[in-house]
This record gives C-alpha cells, structure tokens and sequence, in this order.
C-alpha cells in the first residue's frame, strides 16, 4: 500500500529498530512508548483494521499473537508479564491503519485498560 507507514517499514524503506522479523512478520519499537518495553508487531501484508480480516486470514491473526509471545520471551517478560493489545479504529485508539499489535512490558499496568 503505497502510502502506509507500516507497510514502509517493512520493505525497509523507512528505518525502524526491529527486534524481530520473518518473511510474514515484523516486530519493531515503538516510536513513542507507553511502557518501557513497547514493540509493534505487524503484518507484512497490509491489512487496514481487524474488521478487514477474513476467514482466510484466521492463520495471520493467530501468527500475529504468536509473534508478540514470542518477542516478549526473547525480551525477558515471559515471567513477570506483558500486556498485547489491538486496536481497531479511531475511537479505540487506531492512528495507522494497517493492523498491529502491541506489545507492552516493564510496569505495572492497570485494570481496566483506557
């Protein structure tokens, strides 16, 4: 998607501090965190909000949890805790529409979220 700022990121047109990729995947710092560890995991196939997904891409969605587990062991939080939350649209706090999850780690959080 021509001008999709998570779509440039991973074809590595714009910079980013990845912590994690594969050929489906790409996980990478957020620019400005919440949590002292906040990564974004994305997609590299674009798909614009969770309510663009299909039955076809049930696969992908699991892919995409499995993926910010998987960052969030690397990083060390396996014991004390992470948070992963996705957000559809604007209400809910979606500003770049392609999907993505966030991984949150290093604090505390509260209960409930927003």
């Amino acid at each position: 998607m021509g001008e999709c700022l998570f779509c440039k990121i991973a074809e590595g047109v714009i910079p980013a501090e990845h912590v994690y990729e594969d050929a489906d995947y790409v996980a990478f710092e957020d620019i400005n965190p919440k949590s002292p560890t906040h990564v974004l995991v994305i997609p590299r196939r674009h798909i614009a909000t969770l309510n663009d997904l299909t039955a076809e891409d049930r696969a992908l969605a699991g892919g995409l949890i499995e993926v910010g587990a998987k960052v969030a062991k690397r990083l060390g939080h396996e014991e004390n805790g992470y948070r992963l939350v996705l957000n559809c649209n604007a209400d809910a706090g979606q500003t770049v529409f392609h999907i993505h999850l966030h991984l949150m780690a290093g604090r505390t959080f509260a209960w409930p979220p927003g």
